[in-house]
């Protein structure tokens, strides 16, 4: 991480994503693309429009055609101030008109287009009503590396991010665990994501004792009792890019069965690390990290996939899982993140996110992967 705080992306920057963007539609044999309101749309224009509006937002990329955001009147002077507004064209609708109708003369009236997962089904209906002879498919799906690769300003701020977490992480294992419930430590976790830097907390899992078996519990009121193992797993945003790690700590001393399970975790979580170079594929790191924890022969207990991207999103692609074989590439983020959950006992879990660099990974979280001991 640089020393200081990134520029601000400007909207040549927004531009050269969107043509890539349009040139990765082309490579994939697709007419074009139709990104709602999202994630997709805040990194190619840098606009995030009101959530709750049920009034069309579309982004239309196609070749041969310069950025259009479809917006409606009431909201394009706000689109307008966007910072990569001066990179796209603005085409507005006013209420008592047809939208769709808009959107499909920017349109190949037989093409397929790739849209964003999360356009809402009236949109699709109402182009599909509108354009009977076109097709779609979903974003992800067709392109799902379109954000994977993170140019240098991002992964400065995927580095601020982890580092701000790992910052919330040295100040929690000094406060009291015994005695307290699960949500009092995930409320303490939530305000110290926000105290440095965070403007939004997406998760902060306290999953104690038996809570730690289960990989996505929800923090509920279980008192937190002495000799409980801990899963800590939080993160969220900070100036638009995610974090995301998990240690886990233990309430007084663990037994030899404790420290031996948190120890195949950390060297799973280390073989993982390892994995990680251009050219290998996403399933290597997965089957690294899963072979030290099976070979310890807790391989049915580790029940979820090694890691997923992140980036203006907490989880996206690329994912670390077997049957991925996206070569990884310098400038991709994601988790590295092997666990050991014990049904009606105790889970571990190790996470750090590793950014890909021309010669293997870095480590993103630098906060201990030994047990840490809390009271």
């Amino acid at each position: 991480m640089t020393g200081t705080a990134p520029a601000p992306f400007t909207a040549d920057d927004y531009r050269a994503r969107m043509v890539r963007a349009v040139r990765a539609a082309a490579d994939a044999g697709l007419a074009g693309l139709l990104v709602a309101p999202g994630p997709d749309m805040v990194w190619l224009t840098g606009y995030t429009p009101p959530a709750d509006t049920e009034r069309l937002t579309m982004l239309v990329l196609t070749p041969g055609q310069d950025p259009v955001l479809v917006v409606p009147l009431l909201e394009a002077p706000d689109a307008a101030r966007a910072v990569g507004a001066p990179a796209l064209a603005l085409r507005d609708w006013t209420d008592g008109k047809d939208p769709y109708a808009l959107t499909a003369a920017l349109l190949d009236a037989g093409g397929r287009f790739g849209i964003s997962d999360n356009a809402w089904a009236m949109h699709l209906l109402g182009l599909q009503q509108t354009l009977p002879g076109a097709s779609y498919a979903s974003l992800t799906e067709a392109l799902p590396m379109l954000r994977a690769v993170k140019d240098a300003a991002e992964l400065d701020l995927l580095a601020a991010a982890g580092a701000a977490a790992d910052r919330a992480f040295e100040e929690i294992r000094t406060v009291r665990f015994a005695g307290r419930r699960e949500r009092e430590v995930g409320a303490d976790l939530a305000g110290l994501l926000r105290r440095f830097g965070h403007s939004q907390v997406d998760f902060t899992i306290v999953g104690s004792g038996p809570n730690g078996a289960d990989p996505h519990h929800e923090t509920g009121d279980r008192v937190i009792e002495r000799g409980d193992m801990v899963v800590l797993d939080f993160g969220g945003l900070k100036d638009g890019y995610g974090s995301d790690t998990s240690r886990t700590v233990h309430v007084g001393e663990p037994t030899e069965e404790e420290r031996r399970v948190h120890d195949v975790v950390r060297e799973a979580q280390e073989a993982g690390f390892r994995a990680v170079r251009p050219g290998a594929a996403c399933q290597d790191v997965d089957r690294a990290a899963r072979a030290v924890i099976a070979g310890a022969g807790y391989g049915a207990y580790f029940i979820h996939r090694t890691g997923h991207g992140i980036g203006v999103t907490t989880h996206e692609p690329p994912y670390m899982i077997e049957g991925e074989e996206q070569p990884l590439v310098p400038g991709m983020c994601f988790s590295v993140e092997p666990g050991v959950y014990l049904p009606g006992r105790f889970g571990v879990r190790i996470e750090d996110i590793v950014a890909v660099t021309e010669d293997g990974g870095r480590r993103l979280n630098d906060t201990t992967r030994e047990m840490v001991l809390v009271d």
